[in-house]
């Protein structure tokens, strides 16, 4: 198993990376751990991987980079023109084979772009999306997606996020039977706009998902369902209020309560691209050591489950 890591990506590049990877190889794992490709620039990266005692360890091989692609770049240009970036390079190994995951917290547009044009959708997937953890006050987890990949969707296009996200909640959260919920003004099954109500006989006709019915934005963090979809612009402003909670907490002092502490990305370490034929996942700009650990943790589960193959399977 192999999983690439892009150093240079995240604000605190490439330090925090390196902490991530040394977190990571602390851990007990059952089969021993992934082998690393670590692709950065030699004169930020090296140093820091000899400073923390992993440059001679035998899980990791560095791949030089030269070049970064910012996260004020242009992802297409940058993509281009950045052929010797850490992102583009990663992409390149992720493609030939060379690694089966790759991660990074740099350029979301760049990420995306490669994912879309290198790595390209599996065979009868319409949208990649992307989803995003929901904390639930009962302590179990959800999911919602889309979370800003598509703010523009059509019925099949949600139809197959409710299909995406059930294989995603059940061979990666552990859900066995996950409910998959309608986002909705109404519990009603007439309730919404042309989208929802176009959606909701195409779910409940799916055979592939346990449709529950429509669910309201209160129904978020209860247990009505365990996956929900909507659009990507909904959606996506729900990820952002998601995250303004997360800093009221903060500034209120209560991020060490149980149910708020758990709406800190680092928990969950990135968000994966669902859809596509191998596991890309994008990371948070400010990501830190323990979100680095846990994408790796992300990726290496999704190697295991052969969750890619799932989805092939289902489509």
């Amino acid at each position: 198993m192999n999983i690439g890591l892009d150093m240079m990506g995240g604000d605190f590049a490439p330090l925090e990376a390196v902490k991530g990877l040394q977190m990571y190889l602390a851990e007990s794992h059952i089969d021993g751990p992934a082998s690393l490709f670590c692709i950065g620039q030699e004169d930020k990266a090296l140093p820091l991987l000899q400073e923390y005692g992993l440059d001679k360890n035998a899980a990791i091989r560095f791949i030089p980079a030269p070049e970064v692609i910012g996260y004020h770049e242009h992802p297409t240009k940058a993509l281009k023109e950045k052929q010797q970036s850490s992102i583009a390079i990663g992409f390149h190994l992720l493609a030939t084979g060379k690694i089966d995951a790759f991660i990074s917290a740099g350029n979301t547009g760049a990420m995306l772009v490669g994912t879309m044009y290198t790595i390209k959708a599996i065979e009868g997937v319409q949208r990649p999306t992307i989803a995003t953890i929901v904390p639930k006050l009962n302590g179990a987890t959800g999911l919602l997606l889309d979370v800003g990949l598509n703010a523009d969707c059509k019925p099949e296009h949600l139809n197959q996020f409710a299909v995406l996200g059930s294989l995603y909640a059940k061979n990666i959260l552990g859900i066995d039977t996950p409910k998959v919920g309608l986002l909705n003004v109404g519990e009603e099954e007439t309730k919404g706009n042309l989208l929802a109500q176009a959606t909701f006989p195409l779910l409940k006709e799916n055979k592939h998902i346990h449709f529950v019915g429509n669910v309201e934005g209160r129904d978020l963090m209860n247990d009505k369902a365990d996956v929900i979809v909507c659009d990507g612009f909904t959606g996506n402003i729900i990820l952002k209020m998601a995250e303004s909670i997360y800093d009221v907490a903060v500034e209120r002092k209560l991020e060490n309560d149980a149910f708020f502490s758990r709406f800190h990305y680092e928990n969950y370490g990135g968000t994966p691209v669902l859809g596509v034929a191998k596991p890309v996942i994008i990371g948070h700009g400010i990501s830190n050591a323990t979100a680095f650990k846990n994408m790796i943790l992300l990726s290496a589960k999704m190697i295991t489950s052969g969750f890619c193959d799932q989805i092939k399977a289902n489509l």
